[in-house]
C-alpha cells in the first residue's frame, strides 16, 4: 500500500511537471539565412543544409511568454570537423561539429529575464569539409520553454493583414477609389500592398524582384477549382476584354484561379499612388476594369478589364491588405499605409470610406508568428507584418482616420 501510494505521489509530480524537463524543438527547417539564402539551403524537409558561406548566419526566432533559465541543444552533422558560433539573449559560444549522423550537441545556458521575442543566431567560424553544418533543429529545455510560441511549420512566410471598409448592403458601388503609401525601407521584396478589393478581386502593386516591380490586378473565375485552370468549364472563366499598353495579362491558378495581367512599373518607396476600380453589371455577368494614375505622365492608364461570369453586380467585400509572399525573407518587417478610400454609386455619389476592421489570415489565427499590426497614423491606415516586434492590432479591431471631406477628380482616358 505504501510503494502505490508513493507511485501516485510521483506520478502527481510528473504531472505538475517536477522532474520533467519541459523542452521543445525549433524545427530547420524554420530558420532563415542572413543577409540572404545564398550559400546555405533552407529545406523543407531537411533543415539547413547546404551551408557553405559563412557571410551568412542562419536565424531561428522565437516569443518566450516565461522567464527562467534556457538551454539550447543542437541536432547538427557536418561531412568533416567544423565549428560554429551560437549566440542567443548575449551569450555565445563555439560548438565543435564532427559527425556525418545528426547529433545532439549541447551548446550554452541564459538566463530569460523578461518576455519577448529572442533570436538564436548560428555562425559559420571553420571548416575542413565543404559545409559548415547540416541543423535539424535547435532544442530548448528549461522553465522559459513554458508557453514558448515559434513558427513549427515550413510556410515561413509572415502572416497576411486586411483593412475590411463597412459599406451598408444596399449601396451599389460602381467605383472604388484607394491610395497607397510605402515608407522607405518597408519595400521589400516579395511583398504585395493590396488597395482595391472586392469579393470577386484584388488590385495593388507588388515588389517582385531587386529589379522589378508591378501593378497587379486580378479577377477569380467562377467554381471553386482551387489550382488548376485548365479544369475550369469555359463559362466559368472570366475573359479578358482589354489591357492597357505594355501589359502582360493571362489566366492563372494555385490560390483559386482567374484572369491575371500585370504591368512592370517601378513604383518607388515614399511616393504615393492612385487606384480606381470600376464594375459594370450586365445581366449574369460583371465587367470589372482598373486604371493605375502614373505620376509621372499625369493621366490614368488602363491596366485591364475582364469579364466576370456568375456574377452580374457591384463590388462588395470592399477591403486592403498587406502580403509576405517570399519564404526566404519571411524575417524582415514590412509596413504599408493605405488611405483616402472613396466609392461612387450608379447615382453619382460619392461616399468616403473612413472605417476598416482588422483581419488576418490562418498563419496569425494558428499563433505561427505574433508580429503584425495595423492601426491609424497621420490621416492613413497602415498595416504591418513581420519583424519578429509585438502585434499592436488583434483580429476584429477596428480603426478610423478623420475625413478629408473632398473626393477625388478623376478624367479616364478616351478610347
Amino acid at each position: 500500500m505504501k510503494n502505490r501510494c508513493y507511485s501516485f505521489l510521483l506520478l502527481g509530480f510528473l504531472a505538475a511537471g517536477h522532474y520533467v524537463k519541459a523542452q521543445v524543438t525549433l524545427p530547420g527547417f524554420t530558420a532563415y539565412a542572413v543577409p540572404e539564402e545564398k550559400g546555405v539551403d533552407i529545406s523543407a524537409r531537411q533543415g539547413v543544409v547546404r551551408w557553405t558561406d559563412s557571410t551568412n548566419a542562419v536565424h531561428f526566432y522565437f516569443h518566450a511568454a516565461s522567464t527562467g533559465t534556457l538551454k539550447v541543444t543542437l541536432q547538427a552533422k557536418s561531412d568533416a570537423p567544423s565549428r560554429i558560433k551560437v549566440q542567443l539573449n548575449g551569450v555565445e559560444k563555439i560548438v565543435r561539429i564532427n559527425g556525418s549522423d545528426y547529433t545532439k550537441i549541447p551548446v550554452l545556458q541564459t538566463k530569460i529575464k523578461k518576455p519577448g521575442f529572442y533570436t538564436i543566431t548560428l555562425k559559420g567560424v571553420e571548416k575542413q569539409g565543404n559545409v559548415y553544418a547540416d541543423v535539424q533543429g535547435v532544442t530548448l529545455e528549461g522553465p522559459a520553454t513554458k508557453d514558448i510560441q515559434f513558427n513549427p511549420k515550413s510556410w515561413r512566410r509572415s502572416a497576411s493583414v486586411h483593412l475590411n471598409y463597412p459599406v451598408a448592403k444596399d449601396t451599389p458601388v460602381e467605383w472604388f477609389y484607394g491610395e497607397i503609401k510605402v515608407p522607405q525601407g518597408e519595400d521589400k521584396t516579395g511583398t504585395y500592398f493590396m488597395s482595391c478589393g472586392w469579393h470577386r478581386g484584388y488590385f495593388g502593386m507588388q515588389v517582385n524582384g531587386p529589379d522589378e516591380r508591378r501593378i497587379i490586378f486580378s479577377v477569380w473565375d467562377a467554381g471553386k477549382e482551387p489550382d488548376d485552370r485548365a479544369k475550369v468549364r469555359y463559362e466559368d472563366q472570366v475573359t479578358l476584354l482589354a489591357k492597357g499598353d505594355s501589359v502582360i495579362a493571362h489566366g492563372f491558378g494555385g490560390e483559386g484561379t482567374g484572369g491575371h495581367s500585370h504591368w512592370v512599373y517601378n513604383w518607388k518607396a515614399g511616393e504615393t499612388y492612385r487606384f480606381l476600380m470600376h464594375a459594370v453589371p450586365s445581366g449574369a455577368t460583371t465587367q470589372y476594369t482598373a486604371y493605375f494614375y502614373v505620376p509621372e505622365h499625369r493621366e490614368w492608364k488602363l491596366i485591364a478589364s475582364f469579364r466576370a461570369p456568375k456574377d452580374g453586380r457591384y463590388m462588395r467585400g470592399l477591403y486592403s491588405f498587406l502580403e509576405n509572399f517570399s519564404f526566404e525573407n519571411g524575417y524582415l518587417h514590412r509596413k504599408g499605409f493605405f488611405g483616402n478610400h472613396w466609392i461612387k454609386t450608379p447615382s453619382g455619389e460619392w461616399i468616403e470610406l473612413t472605417k476598416a476592421r482588422f483581419t488576418n489570415d490562418a498563419t496569425a489565427r494558428a499563433k505561427d508568428r505574433l508580429d503584425f499590426g495595423g492601426g491609424a497614423e497621420d490621416g492613413w491606415f497602415y498595416l504591418w507584418t513581420a519583424g519578429f516586434m509585438p502585434a499592436d492590432a488583434k483580429l476584429g479591431d477596428v480603426f478610423e482616420r478623420p475625413a478629408g471631406g473632398r473626393h477625388p477628380e478623376i478624367e479616364l482616358p478616351k478610347f
